[in-house]
């Protein structure tokens, strides 16, 4: 499912949120990741990434809060995404989350109740329990695409990997999983 943003609006917030973990286990820690890619290099190597208390270069995409553990009221981890400020070399932005794997093997599945909302103003786009990639580690959830016009829209894209936070981040904006 698609749909238009308005050409003049375009600032995404993205909520991602998760309970902590049982007493005495490893701490979880899930991360916000976004990719950016030229418009005239979409599939290909991200231009850059935004992750791990991050911005990205020119100010349009920042990590404003990341947690290592999922302690804490409302988002454990928010990300602002301002695609109306985005450079004109920039055609796609996608958005993911990668499970850091410190203490052995960890899916969404066995996260405790992961969830992400992406919210243009108070109209959400994507609320996501990554039911269907539970058996992964990393999981692209959407991705923001600039039409001939500028204006940009958004696509669920929900995929499932086997990878840990760096090399997901090079994987996510290409082909199959």
């Amino acid at each position: 499912m698609s749909s238009s943003l308005n050409k003049g609006s375009g600032k995404i917030e993205v909520q991602l949120r998760w309970d902590p973990s049982p007493l005495g286990s490893p701490d979880t820690d899930l991360d916000l990741i976004a990719a950016t890619f030229a418009t005239d290099d979409r599939y290909g190597e991200p231009a850059y990434l935004v992750y791990f208390d991050s911005r990205s270069p020119d100010g349009t995409i920042t990590l404003n809060r990341d947690s290592k553990t999922g302690k804490g009221f409302g988002a454990d981890e928010s990300m602002t995404i301002e695609l109306d400020r985005l450079s004109a070399s920039y055609g796609r932005v996608v958005v993911g989350v990668a499970i850091q794997q410190r203490d052995g093997r960890l899916t969404f599945g066995q996260a405790a109740n992961p969830d992400i909302r992406l919210l243009e103003g108070y109209n959400a786009l994507l609320e996501y329990d990554f039911a269907d990639v539970a058996d992964a580690t990393a999981a692209t959830v959407a991705e923001f695409t600039r039409g001939d016009a500028g204006e940009w829209r958004f696509h669920r894209n929900v995929r499932g990997y086997d990878a840990d936070p760096a090399a997901f981040g090079r994987l996510m904006g290409g082909g199959a999983a």
